[in-house]
């Protein structure tokens, strides 16, 4: 056996690092499980709010935020400019069921990647998430 071997297979597909970001832990919960079975996607953390979100994704760093946009204390909108800010390179997705043209804008004016629709096919959230 080669010690100088990393046992990571040459096909190994890099993980997309993903905090989800829900004030119902049942969203955060179904969210966790199905992500990484629909691709190569790591859940690294979640958060009930967005101030719980910002200080999240400063502690992990992950690529992708996935944030509903009605949260307490803090907002999705809100929190999204906080993490863009902070890490202009981090993909934020809106998933929310409010979804009118008014409130896309608004999220994408706040910094977010994407909108997604609660309900949508999943494969709208993968292609959001870039996975």
């Amino acid at each position: 056996m080669d010690p100088n071997h990393n046992h990571v297979h040459a096909d190994a597909v890099p993980k997309i690092r993903v905090l989800i970001v829900d004030d119902m832990p049942q969203v955060r919960q179904e969210l966790r499980h199905l992500l990484p079975l629909l691709g190569p996607i790591e859940v690294i953390g979640e958060a009930g709010d967005g101030l719980e979100a910002v200080c999240q994704a400063q502690a992990l760093k992950p690529a992708v935020v996935i944030m509903d946009l009605e949260m307490p204390a803090v907002d999705g909108y809100e929190a999204a400019r906080r993490i863009k800010a902070l890490d202009p390179t981090c993909r934020v997705v809106a998933l929310t069921i409010h979804a009118s043209l008014a409130e896309r804008q608004r999220a994408l004016q706040a910094g977010m990647a994407d909108v997604v629709v609660k309900g949508a096919p999943l494969e709208d959230l993968l292609g959001a998430i870039g996975a």
